[in-house]
């Protein structure tokens, strides 16, 4: 079969185009033919040796992909040859709390990931695809979607009339927009482009700050509120913007620590008394398990909620897909097409 390999994880340059024997399900796996996979942030981390120790050079990146299983093996229930199926990238973990031994299943880190024409995965892990959800609908979930809906629904608490701040228009902060719209939330989204909050706004965004235009978008924010600030605060930009988030939310607020996609951090968080004074909650989060996958499958197939991709690529167009998506000049999600 053919696949990308990480090379020398220098850069976009050194994704490599290879191939090797395909897979063969053992006890307890499924193999899937790929039909699309997404880009996330940490893709171009890992493709550049910045995500923690640098992997092997064969290893198959990408973490977030659709495919149709063509092989179960023995002992392997509830899911068949011919159904489409995703899985979170993290394929040990089916339900309940985080634990760090999840790391060790990591699709496109410690184990191969999406970008090839098959994939081996434990076939626990997968979410089955209904027909009614086209591939470039279901490839975005098993990461972006997943880590939104962890953000919002699992640890957010998100009901309706909730203020919700998204940073950016990202694939994960496209996603929490959309998906706190549907729970009834209003949504304040920050970008350094007008275009992009534009169409941010026909999305259903309510509050719309330019980052550029107002370097104080936390005032921005609590003055578009009426100074009531964020419910909640989905928190990509790290510890670069935390002291902006903290100042943006709601007394009783969660901040949400997802990434940190806004470079350089302050060397200092002047405003860590509100974390006390506002009872505000920080938490940390890395996408999600099963169960909350296969309610997000659940909740955006009776909803009609359709994930904006931003540009698709054909498979042999990898390495561009990888560009397009450091130019930053996407709005939500980048799609290669595999099968």
């Amino acid at each position: 079969m053919k696949m990308f390999e990480l090379g020398a994880q220098q850069g976009i340059d050194s994704l490599t185009a290879a191939e090797r024997p395909a897979p063969v399900a053992g006890p307890g796996q499924a193999v899937l033919r790929v039909r699309a996979v997404c880009l996330n942030h940490r893709d171009l981390n890992i493709i550049s040796g910045s995500y923690g120790a640098r992997k092997p050079a064969d290893r198959i990146p990408v973490s977030d992909g659709v495919g149709e299983v063509i092989a179960i093996g023995p002992g392997v229930t509830g899911i068949a040859p011919g159904d489409r199926a995703i899985c979170g990238h993290f394929a040990s973990w089916m339900d309940g709390a985080f634990s760090p031994s999840v790391f060790a299943t990591d699709l496109g880190v410690t184990a191969d990931g999406w970008l090839a024409e098959q994939i081996l995965v434990p076939a626990a892990a997968l979410a089955p695809i209904p027909p009614t959800l086209s591939d470039s609908r279901a490839a975005p979930l098993g990461a972006a979607g997943l880590t939104a809906w962890n953000a919002l629904v699992e640890v957010g608490g998100i009901k309706a009339g909730d203020l919700v701040l998204a940073l950016g228009t990202g694939g994960v902060s496209i996603f929490a927009l959309q998906l706190a719209k549907l729970h009834g939330a209003r949504v304040a989204i920050t970008s350094s482009s007008d275009d992009k909050l534009a169409t941010a706004k026909a999305l259903g965004a309510d509050i719309l700050i330019n980052y550029r235009t107002q370097p104080d978008w936390a005032a921005a924010l609590l003055a578009a509120s009426g100074g009531r600030g964020a419910d909640i605060v989905v928190e990509t930009g790290g510890l670069a913007t935390l002291r902006h988030s903290v100042a943006a939310a709601a007394p009783n607020g969660r901040i949400v620590l997802i990434g940190a996609l806004a470079g350089q951090p302050d060397l200092v968080l002047p405003n860590f008394s509100s974390i006390v004074g506002k009872n505000l909650v920080l938490r940390g989060i890395t996408a999600g398990n099963r169960r909350m996958l296969v309610d997000l499958v659940r909740a955006v197939d009776a909803t009609g909620l359709v994930p904006i991709i931003a540009r698709e690529f054909p498979f042999a167009d990898a390495p561009a897909a990888y560009a397009f998506l450091k130019s930053g000049a996407h709005l939500g999600k980048v799609l290669i097409r595999v099968a």
